[in-house]
């Protein structure tokens, strides 16, 4: 396979980052338990969100692609007929194996090589202790679940993912009892859990949290027509190209949104970029001197490797800290951006939770690995703005599992690239 180039340039203009991704996953996983007829406005079309909707069908739902929306309807979920196969999307496969876990029969869930990788002890672990029979490659992929929840509590590790928590969240209302999922550890990523039940209150459905216990009685979900905000963890991308090497404004934002990685206006203030928002533009501009900083990525895992291309040229010394859980990202995050940023010059040093970067003045060229992994693809690209050489890469398009359109996005503002 052929490489794909960067070679710098400048960061100026506007663009339109892609709608979120963890918002389209459950809008069509809502939309098909509610049993009725939805649409869901301005959804992210990605290899990922396909991978959900396949698997929505599976389970009898019907699901038509129109002009900037999809179109959910379902008389009853069933049995899916077929396999799971969730590709490469690690959210499918977690959210869709609580769901599958309301079944009496088998449900066999499985992926690409990537995901056979990932975890998923915790969850089922806590499926089996509730009563489902619950099967797979050393609490790996492929996974095999078959309900039903006999149990009126599921007590799940939350140090992992939360989206095992958001599984058991959006399936314990259909359990046909009053339902308690009882995190324990410390919970990660908690600001994805808040989309999740702000979005099963959309679709009808309410639950209550007290001492990370959420209760939810038995209920069903109501159709509606939803539409789906812009992404922040996209639009981290052209706003650190403004941040580092000029102005870039993206549009279409919602800063009330419960997106925890809008954290992303907040750490480029700290660092030093200047950032005004005007209705939903936000605009990102880069003030001739960044200052390290020391930031928490518990809870905006998704941000470690463009945070990290931010700081490598920022003046001093900086630690990004608090997540262990990107060691089982789609890839290793923090051994992978490491190694990235290494290779590219950087003064990095990998951490069990994170790392720690001493800011250098410039970084150098060379011809980095992103293992398909889309945010360290498009974190290294953004990096060749802040480099001295060109920065190559394999071309294998990953990109777009979140973010289609982005290399034609960045050409728009200024990056070169062939």
């Amino acid at each position: 396979m052929a490489d794909i180039t960067f070679m710098g340039g400048q960061a100026k203009g506007k663009v339109s980052p892609p709608p979120s991704k963890s918002h389209t996953h459950r809008a069509i996983i809502l939309s098909a338990l509610s049993e009725g007829k939805c649409t869901v406005g301005s959804p992210l079309s990605s290899f990922d969100t396909r991978a959900t909707m396949d698997a929505v069908r599976a389970m009898g739902a019907t699901v038509t692609e129109g002009e900037n929306c999809v179109h959910v309807e379902c008389e009853k979920i069933h049995v899916p007929d077929r396999t799971i196969d969730v590709l490469n999307s690690g959210t499918t496969m977690r959210l869709m194996t609580g769901i599958s876990s309301l079944f009496d029969k088998e449900v066999t869930l499985t992926g690409d090589s990537s995901i056979q990788k990932r975890p998923m002890g915790p969850l089922l672990k806590s499926l089996s202790d509730a009563g489902v029979k619950c099967s797979s490659n050393d609490g790996k992929p492929p996974v095999t679940v078959c309900g039903p929840i006999t149990g009126s509590e599921l007590v799940i590790d939350g140090s992992v993912s939360s989206q095992f928590v958001s599984s058991l969240i959006m399936s314990s209302p259909l359990a046909g009892r009053p339902m308690d999922v009882r995190i324990t550890g410390n919970l990660v990523s908690n600001p994805y859990i808040d989309i999740t039940t702000t979005m099963m209150s959309r679709f009808g459905v309410e639950v209550t949290e007290e001492n990370l216990v959420y209760h939810a009685e038995p209920q069903h979900y109501k159709p509606i027509d939803y539409r789906v905000p812009a992404d922040f963890s996209s639009s981290a991308f052209p706003l650190v190209a403004g941040g580092i090497a000029g102005s870039v404004t993206v549009r279409g934002m919602d800063m009330s949104d419960p997106q925890g990685d809008r954290m992303i206006i907040d750490v480029l203030k700290q660092v030093g970029c200047k950032i005004d928002v005007h209705e939903d533009e936000i605009t990102c501009s880069n003030t001739g001197v960044l200052e390290g900083a020391e930031i928490d990525m518990g809870n905006i895992p998704d941000l470690f490797p463009i945070v990290a291309v931010l700081l490598s040229t920022a003046k001093g010394r900086s630690r990004l800290y608090g997540a262990p859980h990107l060691r089982f990202k789609e890839s290793d995050r923090i051994a992978l951006t490491e190694k990235m940023l290494k290779t590219l010059g950087a003064d990095i040093t990998g951490t069990d939770d994170g790392c720690i970067i001493n800011g250098v003045e410039r970084l150098h060229g060379g011809r980095i690995e992103h293992n398909g992994d889309h945010r360290m693809m498009m974190a290294a690209s953004i990096a060749s703005l802040i480099s001295d050489g060109p920065i190559s890469m394999e071309n294998d398009a990953c990109w777009n599992v979140s973010y289609p359109g982005f290399t034609e996005q960045m050409a728009s503002i200024g990056m070169k690239f062939e």
